[in-house]
């Protein structure tokens, strides 16, 4: 007997240790797979970024001691050795050494990697670990201000700038139209019922939100299948790099048809106000409103995988039926419950906004009970504009969730020079070191529209691996000094100037536009168009002579040709204020001499800046249209995407639009196709005016102009998708023509004030 219970207590060991065995082999198989995976994401970034240096670098996998992203760099038998704990960790490895031993740098507006034939080598061995869970990244208006016509190609560059900067957490909802579409086929939904649900491409970030249904529709099917290929691109190319990126989940918005399919669910209608028509939510309550929720993450599952972060938003710029907390509380209950029937380890990831842009409604009571019906380990709180507004201060840092720190910036794709410069070099640091700031998790760049400000975001990002705040006299230097290629004291000292006018980020939320843009008016602003600007306009003057003083002594470099036309552009539309007032008077005094001489002016302005943003690609109208046009398969699409692409930067909606010029560009064939023609419309009306000696209907003038504007937006033509001239040569013969009349202008002002 005691033979066979020793035999048997030796099988059952036998069994644990093989079992324990096992367990070991798939541990070390993951481990070893995870590592080849890093180096492999490590090589292939390095041969798209650099291909011509790509063989002077190792990559090893470098094993976290915190889990969370750590980076080593040295010099090893004539080699520059990048060891990360994941291929974003591997990416910052490179950039940094880029750009504190190569004196690169890489932006969406000017790259300069001209590294040396023989590398600097690394003296010692360089270690950096970030602090930050998470480094997040994206907008639901990014993916329309800015990319709603992006290729693979350009995914893929923006995708390499991600890991490159450190980011790991990106919001990732394209193809989110073609899950939804396989979601209510299987419910039995027909074509019909849903060809008035799907919006054109330029408006999903609103559809996706519930703000709209079918503007810029209706939407093929092509469309749906092609973007279902680039979400799959998207997230497989995010995955190697180590990211986990974030997909949308169900709140509620549903078609209208689905009162004929379900007519006994709970809806309810509510209006975006903004001229579009209602949208309907399904109760919370509702039975199928969890069934739906569990339904669309599955598919999305199938179709994208998961890393089970999803983006969710109520309500966005859309008050609820009630502030009762107890209906907030179970509305986030349910909607968190649908997304954890499907997907147990669901994590809520919740834009902020709303507690910024509703304030008056979200009150303690009502934020506390949105957030607290949701676990603390399953959401996650984007503070959406910390930079302007840090929400995290009024609210316990959202009431002991999980919570990162993000800077806007941009509002609607405008052109400007505008920043917080000071604000964004500390406030991380100053959350983080915080003691009020609980859980603190991450930081990351939540712009409305990216590509403009390249400064900006550098800066930000440099926090992914300090939490000490930047210093600026010397970063600023080292910007400058990797952007143009050398160390030049004027281009140091124009920066100083730049950090203290258009990015003082004092008095507005965010970077003023020109007069240029806004629908023709005697006043100095329109409603979207606002003219404050947070400097005296002759305080920049001095970083334009700079930089000309500089173009004139030789300095060419792409990030430099980008800077001296983006300051150019930003003075002269400083400037058409100036000029502005004075037809203005001109026509006040009915002094028809000189409103000829200075609406003249105003349109040569306007003509001057257009060949001026002309030599750079970065502010062209025309590639914008023409990648809309390419995603067409016949001539129909073509020309719905068109119009998609027209109408988001102008009228925003239909002619009577009450979002006009939100989305205004300063961009080269906008300003004289689109703008000047406006202005000169109104110039043949007040001298009408002028002539008859009557007074302008301007009533009349803003329903033809509304009118002119939407014949524009369904116009076919194309635009020039190169850049044409020299921007320094043309930056300079703009300085010699306007900087004199400048002087005398802002002297002029300061004087009658």
């Amino acid at each position: 007997m005691n033979i066979i219970r020793k035999g048997c207590f030796s099988l059952h060991f036998l069994k644990r240790v093989n079992r324990l065995c096992l367990v070991m082999c798939l541990l070390l198989s993951a481990q070893i797979v995870k590592a080849q995976n890093i180096v492999n994401s490590g090589k292939s970034l390095i041969g798209r970024v650099i291909p011509l240096h790509a063989s002077n670098f190792e990559v090893e996998e470098l094993i976290s001691k915190s889990g969370k992203d750590e980076f080593e760099i040295e010099s090893k038998n004539g080699k520059i050795v990048l060891r990360g704990s994941s291929g974003v960790a591997v990416a910052s490895a490179l950039y940094h050494y880029l750009t504190e031993y190569a004196h690169c740098q890489i932006t969406w507006n000017g790259t300069n990697l001209n590294l040396p034939k023989k590398l600097p080598e690394v003296a010692g061995k360089i270690k950096k670990a970030t602090v930050y869970n998470y480094r997040y990244n994206l907008n639901y208006c990014t993916f329309n201000y800015s990319m709603s016509w992006w290729d693979w190609e350009r995914w893929q560059k923006e995708i390499d700038w991600m890991a490159l900067h450190g980011i790991n957490m990106p919001l990732a909802i394209t193809g989110e139209e073609y899950t939804w579409l396989e979601v209510y086929k299987d419910m039995g939904f027909t074509e019909t019922d849903l060809k008035d649900f799907f919006s054109g491409p330029a408006y999903f970030g609103w559809f996706w939100m519930g703000n709209l249904d079918g503007w810029g529709g209706p939407l093929p099917l092509k469309w749906m299948e092609s973007h279902k290929t680039l979400q799959q691109q998207i997230v497989k190319r995010e995955r190697e790099l180590g990211m986990k990126p974030v997909l949308p989940a169900f709140t509620g918005h549903v078609p209208a048809a689905f009162k004929k399919k379900f007519p006994n669910a709970q809806l309810k209608a509510t209006n975006w106000t903004n001229g579009f028509g209602d949208t309907y939510i399904l109760d919370s309550q509702d039975p199928l409103f969890a069934e739906i929720g569990k339904k669309f993450l599955a598919k999305q599952t199938d179709l994208y995988g998961t890393d089970h972060l999803y983006s969710a938003d109520t309500f966005n710029e859309n008050e609820p039926p009630t502030d009762d907390p107890e209906y907030l509380s179970k509305l986030s209950e349910r909607i968190y419950d649908g997304m954890k029937q499907a997907d147990p380890e669901a994590v809520w990831v919740m834009q902020g906004w709303l507690f910024y842009s509703d304030r008056k409604f979200w009150k303690a009571p009502q934020i506390e009970a949105l957030l607290k019906a949701v676990p603390d380990d399953k959401m996650i709180l984007l503070d959406l504009a910390a930079e302007i507004e840090p929400v995290w201060k009024r609210t316990g840092a959202f009431y002991g969730k999980p919570w990162i720190w993000n800077m806007l910036n941009n509002f609607g794709g405008n052109v400007n020079l505008f920043g917080r410069m000071e604000g964004v070099a500390s406030g991380p640091s100053e959350a983080w070191n915080s003691p009020d700031k609980k859980r603190l998790e991450g930081i990351g760049l939540t712009m409305e529209a990216i590509e403009q400000n390249p400064a900006i975001y550098e800066l930000m990002m440099e926090h992914t691996w300090q939490t000490a705040p930047i210093e600026l006299n010397s970063w600023l230097k080292k910007y400058a000094r990797n952007r143009y290629g050398k160390d030049d004291s004027d281009l140091t000292e124009a920066w100083q100037i730049l950090r203290k006018t258009v990015y003082n980020g004092k008095d507005i939320r965010d970077g003023a536009e020109s007069i240029i843009t806004g629908r023709p008016t005697l006043d100095s602003t329109t409603i979207w168009t606002r003219t404050k600007l947070n400097y005296l306009p002759d305080d920049l003057l001095p970083a334009w002579d700079l930089f000309i003083k500089s173009a004139k002594n030789g300095t060419k470099a792409d990030g430099f040709q980008y800077d001296i036309t983006d300051i150019s552009r930003q003075v002269l539309a400083n400037y058409a204020l100036v000029v502005q007032k004075n037809w203005v008077i001109a026509f006040k005094n009915n002094d028809k001499v000189a409103f000829q001489k200075y609406s003249q002016q105003f349109l040569e302005l306007i003509s001057d800046m257009d060949r001026l943003l002309a030599t750079r690609k970065d502010f062209l109208l025309g590639p914008w249209i023409s990648d809309a046009r390419k995603w067409g398969t016949n001539a129909e699409e073509k020309a719905l995407y068109e119009q998609n692409a027209r109408d988001l930067i102008t009228l925003w909606g239909d002619a009577n639009s009450p979002l006009h010029e939100y989305s205004n560009r300063q961009w080269s064939g906008l300003l004289n196709d689109f703008y000047k023609v406006r202005w000169q419309k109104f110039f043949v009306m007040l001298n009408q005016s002028m002539e008859s000696k009557k007074q302008p209907d301007y009533k009349s003038f803003e329903k033809t102009i509304s009118e002119w504007e939407w014949d524009w937006v369904k116009t076919q033509k194309d635009f020039p998708v190169t850049a044409n001239g020299n921007s320094i040569e043309t930056a300079i013969k703009l300085h010699a023509k306007y900087r004199s009349k400048m002087d005398a202008a802002y002297r002029n002002t300061q004087r009658k004030n």
